[in-house]
């Protein structure tokens, strides 16, 4: 399955450090090779890149390794196909409008059998569950509210919304307008808060160590959340399945756990429960 990569911050900051590390998983310290993408807000416009190429051979990367862009919310992906052909158009971020602000949305996981009523504000370009799901959140949203409802009604919405996917089967992702980042964990995800006294972090994927004192300030602060922990001499606090967070400023900011649903089986891939509790690194 995929790999999922997210950093919200009370100011803004390159994501330099994890991207290092986090690129590698695509296609050289892990298997997912079938394309990645990553997103940059500043202001209320984003920066987003993508490539069906593997994030470890992508000139694409390359670029965004060595162009220290400074953003209060990150989102990036690293695709192992499941539904949907190895294509530019299937590519995470997805991205759209609502309420006059731009949306970014990534996912991890297998929705089997699901196929909601073709909305009329908003329709996938190409052919994942993944862009099927984005669609279907934000034309909920849309149908409801024709201007952004308080951050409790959303909060609400998108929780109820969540364990609605997670009918359907595994359902890890990340949602940010640039003022918050929404995280729904179903099998596996971590997040950590960095701040003063800032630690010294060593990567797993990569010999690569960085003192974050010497390139902070003591009011900096950043929460990093990633499918699995990026460096190996840090805690990261594991996400439960069902658990919605919403971050804002580099902290948790709301927080819910929801009862698991029985999910549906998909006999043909990776992304059933079984087949999770027998390999938790694929989920």
């Amino acid at each position: 399955m995929c790999q999922l990569l997210g950093m919200n911050c009370n100011t803004p900051t390159d994501i330099l450090f994890s991207f290092e590390g986090f690129h590698r998983r695509g296609g050289l310290t892990d298997h997912h090779g079938d394309g990645w993408g990553i997103a940059f807000f500043e202001g209320r416009g984003v920066r987003l890149f993508l490539d069906d190429k593997p994030a470890a051979d992508s000139p694409v990367a390359s670029l965004v390794r060595q162009y220290p862009i400074k953003s209060e919310n990150v989102i990036a992906h690293i695709r192992k196909a499941t539904q949907g052909e190895v294509n530019l158009a299937n590519c995470h971020p997805f991205q759209r409008e609502i309420w006059g602000q731009y949306w970014i949305f990534a996912h991890n996981g297998n929705l089997v059998e699901f196929h909601p009523d073709t909305g009329c504000y908003y329709q996938p370009v190409g052919s994942t569950d993944s862009e099927r799901a984005f669609c279907h959140l934000l034309e909920t949203l849309r149908q409801r509210w024709c201007q952004p409802p308080t951050l409790e009604e959303l909060f609400a919405a998108i929780e109820t919304l969540a364990a609605e996917l997670r009918g359907h089967g595994v359902c890890n992702f990340m949602l940010s307008n640039g003022d918050w980042l929404f995280v729904h964990c179903s099998t596996r995800l971590h997040y950590i808060v960095r701040q003063a006294p800032f630690p010294t972090a060593h990567l797993v994927d990569d010999d690569v160590t960085v003192d974050f004192s010497t390139v902070t300030t003591p009011l900096d602060r950043v929460a990093v959340i990633a499918t699995v922990p990026l460096t190996d001499n840090e805690y990261w606090t594991p996400l439960r399945d069902g658990e919605l967070i919403l971050f804002q400023d580099g902290l948790p900011l709301l927080h819910s756990v929801s009862t698991p649903p029985t999910r549906r089986v998909d006999t043909g891939g990776c992304d059933t429960d079984a087949a999770a509790k027998a390999d938790p690194a694929q989920s």
